[in-house]
């Protein structure tokens, strides 16, 4: 891997060093974030490689979570690195909401501090009160007993879930068993929302196993379609996989929940819309937001959803939605965002029903046949459909072929199949 050369975003240092929560400090401060390697030589930019790198990881954990105020829960991951054949630590930092951050020991004058809360984010989920008072967590608890992170009776502490005053916050109403928050998703016959053939609701439970309802509900859905080549069937899927899996989580986590309008999951004949509450952060451009520079909207969810392998790193959601849509899919508006991503082109749906339909008009084809005998062969009776669905597409593939090339209309028009 080339090493890349020092910048305000990008910091190298040999070994862990005292001076690490306040370069911390300063990428949560700062726009865009920024990374810290340890174990790369901050000269020459090659990997030198650390001793003990788990203890080290944790530490470096342990310092970041306890020694900067306010919180950085979910603004910060801690990973493990190959360079040169050497395992180094990288650390990755968003850029925070409830800036200015600064170090615990040191601690703020009082002007500091009335900025600090002048320019905090008051809609934050974990500043907003509970709807509810008895709250339970049981389905949450049965995803952690899955990690090695299980939750231990200070867990609501642990997680940010309190207030100041010790209450249930707004993140800890989302991730209960029970609350009002639904996600939509739709169906509609054609290009706009005039016909809705289905709508359903996945919600009022842990926001964690309402995204998995979704994301199972979307796979669904993603049926695989194929198009007939001369040499063989190219399959798809209706939409790619991993952008979904992304623009699902994306709009999830990072959808303003302060106004209590949930992220919406719409289907048309030609396209999937996600459209999630909130604009782009304050303080990032499209430009920002397309190079992937995170700031959460609700930090308490990207920790849980992180630390149950919902989330990859810090900032790679929007790069790897790009990598297989364009950025006109976007759509931003001042309190919404909207991703718009097209079916694919040229591909019909391929079912169990289809594939051995056309497996068997091919096989029946062996000798030349008349467009109303392979019609009655798979009892079929809606011409139009036959010929749009099979017969041309195994025409344009050239598994089929007319016996009359000269007279495509002609009323003597028979077809074989290509030896």
């Amino acid at each position: 891997m080339t090493a890349q050369i020092e910048s305000n975003r990008l910091e190298y240092k040999r070994q862990l060093t005292d001076s690490l929560e306040k370069e911390v400090v300063a990428f949560l401060n700062y726009r865009d974030g920024g990374i810290i390697y340890i174990g790369i030589d901050d000269k020459t930019g090659k990997a030198c490689g650390l001793n003990d790198i788990d203890t080290v990881q944790l530490k470096i954990k342990d310092r970041i979570k306890n020694n900067i105020r306010p919180s950085t829960m979910g603004l910060f991951d801690v990973t493990v690195e190959s360079r040169d054949d050497k395992e180094v630590i990288k650390i990755t930092v968003a850029s925070g909401s409830e800036k200015p951050y600064y170090l615990k020991s040191k601690g703020m004058t009082e002007r500091q501090i009335e900025t600090l809360f002048s320019q905090r984010v008051r809609n934050a989920i974990g500043t907003i009160k509970s709807r509810k008072k008895n709250l339970t967590f049981e389905q949450l608890k049965i995803y952690y007993s899955g990690t090695p992170l299980k939750l231990n009776d200070k867990f609501a502490h642990n997680l940010e879930l309190l207030t100041e005053k010790g209450e249930f916050n707004y993140a800890a109403y989302l991730l209960s068993d029970e609350n009002g928050n639904s996600i939509k998703v739709a169906k509609y016959a054609g290009l706009d929302r005039i016909k809705l053939i289905e709508n359903e609701e996945y919600g009022y439970c842990s926001l964690v196993k309402a995204t998995k309802a979704v994301l199972e509900k979307l796979k669904i859905e993603n049926k695989t379609f194929a198009k007939i080549t001369y040499e063989k069937r190219l399959e798809r899927k209706l939409l790619n996989p991993d952008a979904i899996h992304e623009a699902v989580i994306n709009a999830i986590i990072h959808n303003d929940y302060s106004n209590e309008v949930p992220p919406k999951f719409e289907f048309f004949a030609d396209r999937l819309e996600i459209t999630s509450a909130g604009g782009i952060p304050q303080g990032l451009s499209e430009e920002d937001f397309f190079m992937g520079y995170s700031v959460p909207q609700n930090k308490e969810l990207m920790r849980v959803f992180r630390d149950l392998d919902m989330v990859e790193q810090l900032g790679s959601g929007i790069p790897r939605i790009l990598a297989y849509y364009p950025k006109s899919t976007y759509h931003f508006s001042a309190n919404f965002i909207r991703l718009v991503l097209p079916f694919e082109e040229g591909f019909e749906i391929l079912t169990a029903q289809a594939t051995a339909q056309v497996e068997m008009l091919l096989l029946f084809c062996s000798e030349s046949r008349s467009m109303k005998e392979m019609m009655d062969h798979l009892d079929l009776s809606h011409r139009t459909n036959f010929r749009d669905k099979i017969l041309k597409p195994l025409l344009e593939s050239g598994r089929l072929q007319r016996t009359l090339p000269d007279i495509p209309s002609s009323p003597k028009q028979r077809y074989i199949a290509s030896q």
